[in-house]
């Protein structure tokens, strides 16, 4: 079943990006600077927590017979396996969030943002890009967590990722973080302003200033 986002409902996001691209640390900016108006989806995963990691905070922690159950009843948005671990974007709960009113962002890649839409048509896509292949690779080496051939796996997999930034509604370049941050917050502001979300938000004041003078 496809759901329709209706004017008084919240905005999906879709955010992907290349890992190196610096996604997850413009999407932390994005959630503060929007001061709570924004809420990132959190999946259900069947990988144990890391050190300081809280389920429900930063996944919902389940074993794999629990996810398994979940992808049997279609409760998921989209769901991959990387590796040996399960992610999966709990539908009922994106949905309850957006008939809340409240904008939603998925930090998913290519293959999960093609899921989504085909679930969510009228979701926004954006796709954070680097500004350059050797910008990429030394924020890969900059990590200091893998060896060369690790790094030169990440790069073709970059590659092959980046390859998608058609499929997406917006493209935002992050070669200087703050003007990246600028241009996240410009696109949700700018979707805001919509007709038919102005309509309804600003229902009263438009009908003061068009009713009748007496």
């Amino acid at each position: 079943m496809t759901s329709t986002q209706t004017a008084g409902s919240g905005t999906l996001y879709i955010l992907s990006a290349p890992s190196g691209a610096g996604k997850s640390s413009l999407l932390r900016a994005l959630l503060d600077a929007m001061g709570g108006s924004v809420a990132a989806s959190v999946s259900h995963t069947t990988r144990k927590p890391r050190p300081g990691e809280v389920n429900g905070r930063d996944y919902h922690f389940v074993d794999l017979a629990t996810f398994q159950a979940m992808v049997d009843a279609s409760a998921f948005l989209e769901h991959a396996q990387v590796f040996d671990n399960h992610y999966g974007t709990s539908r009922l709960a994106v949905e309850q969030q957006l008939s809340a009113g409240q904008d939603v962002i998925l930090e998913i890649d290519w293959q999960g943002a093609r899921l989504v839409r085909e679930l969510m048509p009228d979701s926004t896509g954006i796709f954070i890009l680097p500004p350059s292949r050797e910008a990429l690779r030394e924020r890969l080496q900059g990590r200091g967590q893998d060896d060369g051939a690790v790094i030169e796996r990440r790069m073709r997999d970059a590659i092959s990722e980046m390859s998608h930034y058609d499929e997406y509604d917006y493209l935002v370049i992050n070669d200087v973080f703050e003007r990246a941050l600028e241009d996240l917050v410009a696109i949700m502001r700018s979707r805001r302003l919509r007709l038919a979300q102005q309509s309804l938000g600003q229902a009263v004041l438009l009908r003061t200033l068009l009713e009748s003078a007496d």
